[in-house]
């Protein structure tokens, strides 16, 4: 059986409405076996002219980004002789200007590093916090029933404490090398002098003109022009101030001073939970990284509260135990395979994953050889075992489709895989009076109560239930993938729960079926989260891909794009450098200096 499915999806709160439609139809009608150039063309009649046209090369480094103009800031910097931390902060802040649905200063998120001069790897958590004022049951009704006025993903109710600001700054700290204040100053112009909105964004902003047209400080930033977005200039006088007291005063300038009484005072006054103390205390993390082996290649990935990284590994140790390039790419077969190996992955997410500063995440056990060993005794080739008969660590002993991804190499090797986020997209719809800053709706990411599943669906229990000060559990998977102690690629998507799955098969297309990056993010992806029990295939399946999975019992479903890989590769001491045509906007591009 076949459903097609559209996203689109309704929030509700109070008596308000906010039609979410997510953006992807355009690319419905792109077969399995399309060349590079037909969907290009096919988006070219629809009003949309992808930045990528082509790979980028370059011989002294890459960035990789969501959106063009972010793109020339990274190579800006690292012309200026900036490394690609110093890049990759003026990306992060750029991206919160031009690409609002997703890059933030009111969100957080990963970044995975490696260092060229310490030969080593490096991760930061700057994921939201939960404000000291919540509370476990926070979302459901007096009888215990989850309370469906969507409070934990739309207004001032659905935000955690914001990192991305405490995060960028911690990096610069330890790893920077060109002057805080000059890493801003592109964001800040583009906040304070405008730029001209995509046909892309311009689409975007009209699909939810809802959601942005329901609190008074949204509307004016976001709708003043509805509904012809197109060729305008889109203005953030009041980011463009907020940003240019944060280059003065670093950190302290979100955390402390008037940024911070004036988000704590529209929190107070609309019923949201973060406060003074919450953004004064707020801290990230330096987290060891996972570190792993495939195929002779070394996974460096991010560790929980990521739960992309424990499953990334997970999987690949199963998958290890087969030889995929016997296998056909995106046969049945093949699909049959990597479906059941996610299955046991996002069980057992579902029950073991969450912050390790406040629950032992058995990480050791579900990244073991011996537990893939178990679970590859159990998979059986040429059916699909029901989801009702795969339950959290059953061989053990006893988590916004608008996040963005972001990758950079500089001339001397240092390498930087980062993925930050809103959630959803636009995030909470919410903008803080007076400051242009975009709130997160992160909340959503803990467990609301015992199968209650978030707005991706994905399940969760006490490992991920909401406790102050504590981390949401994240589906983001910023990994770098190293070859000889040399980069091989960077990987990392958006997409929420989609997000492992993309990633792991990013892996998988580069090591395993050896192509290069145009053709491995050309490639068409699949998904399945263990619950729902149903196997998502991306844009369209032919009829006898469909016949063979359908008799092997599995439900399938028609999904558009939601994912949107950003890969850099190393070969022959060049780089290459893709941005995802999914995403209209981005640009990879290496026209780096050589210094």
């Amino acid at each position: 059986m076949v459903r097609q499915i559209t996203n689109g999806q309704k929030m509700l709160q109070s008596k308000a409405i906010i039609n979410k439609n997510l953006y992807f139809s355009c690319l419905l009608f792109i077969t399995l076996s399309l060349s590079s150039s037909e969907p290009i063309a096919y988006l070219n009649t629809l009003g949309y002219k992808p930045a990528q046209k082509e790979m980028a090369y370059g011989d002294n480094g890459m960035v990789t980004t969501q959106h063009f103009l972010a793109t020339s800031v990274g190579e800006k910097i690292l012309n200026k002789g900036g490394n690609a931390y110093d890049a990759s902060i003026a990306i992060a802040f750029t991206l919160a200007v031009v690409l609002p649905r997703a890059g933030n200063i009111g969100g957080g998120g990963f970044m995975v590093m490696y260092d060229k001069d310490t030969s080593k790897a490096y991760s930061i958590d700057y994921r939201e916090k939960a404000p000291e004022k919540s509370f476990r049951d926070m979302y459901l009704n007096e009888d215990g029933s989850f309370n469906n006025q969507n409070l934990s993903t739309f207004g001032y109710l659905s935000s955690g404490v914001p990192g991305t600001v405490a995060g960028l700054w911690e990096v610069h700290q330890k790893f920077g090398s060109l002057p805080w204040n000059d890493l801003l100053e592109d964001a800040i112009f583009y906040a304070e002098n405008g730029f001209n909105i995509s046909s892309y964004m311009a689409d975007v902003l009209y699909n939810y003109n809802e959601k942005m047209s329901f609190f008074p400080e949204t509307k004016k930033i976001f709708q003043a022009d509805f509904p012809d977005f197109r060729n305008k200039k889109f203005l953030q006088k009041d980011l463009a101030k907020t940003l240019r007291i944060i280059s003065l005063k670093g950190k302290d300038g979100f955390y402390k001073g008037d940024i911070a009484k004036k988000i704590s005072e529209d929190m107070r006054a609309n019923g949201g939970l973060i406060t003074i103390n919450d953004l004064k205390n707020y801290n990230p993390v330096w987290r060891e990284p996972l570190v792993s082996s495939y195929r002779s290649n070394q996974i460096i990935t991010m560790p929980p509260p990521s739960s992309g990284g424990v499953h990334i590994i997970q999987m690949l140790n199963i998958l290890e135990k087969y030889n995929l390039s016997e296998f056909e790419h995106n046969s049945s077969d093949y699909i049959n395979l990597l479906s059941e190996v996610m299955k046991y992955a996002y069980a057992d997410r579902s029950k073991y994953l969450g912050d390790p500063d406040f629950y032992d995440v058995p990480v050791k056990k579900i990244t073991s050889n011996q537990y893939a060993n178990q679970i590859f005794k159990e998979i059986n080739l040429g059916m699909s075992k029901s989801s009702s008969d795969i339950h959290p660590g059953m061989y053990l002993n006893n988590e916004s489709h608008e996040t963005t991804h972001f990758s950079v190499a500089d001339i001397k090797g240092n390498i930087v895989s980062s993925t930050y986020t809103l959630n959803s997209t636009f995030g909470s719809g919410v903008v803080i009076r007076g400051t242009g800053i975009l709130m997160n709706n992160e909340m959503d990411d803990f467990s609301a109560a015992p199968g209650i599943p978030n707005q991706f669906g994905l399940l969760g229990a006490e490992a991920n239930e909401i406790v102050p000060m504590k981390r949401p559990l994240s589906s983001m998977t910023p990994t770098i993938v190293m070859k000889e102690d040399e980069l091989f690629f960077t990987t990392g998507s958006p997409g929420g729960s989609r997000i492992i799955s993309a990633v792991l098969q990013s892996i998988l297309n580069i090591v395993d079926f050896d192509m290069n990056l145009e053709k491995a993010t050309f490639a068409k992806r699949i998904h399945h989260q263990w619950q729902p029990d149903i196997l998502e295939i991306e844009l369209s399946v032919n009829e006898k891909v469909k016949s063979e999975l359908e008799s092997m019992g599995y439900l399938i479903e028609i999904k558009d794009p939601l994912t949107c890989i950003q890969t850099i590769m190393y070969e022959d001491g060049k780089y290459t450098g893709y941005g995802d045509f999914r995403r209209p906007d981005a640009l990879a591009s290496g026209n780096i200096h050589d210094r």
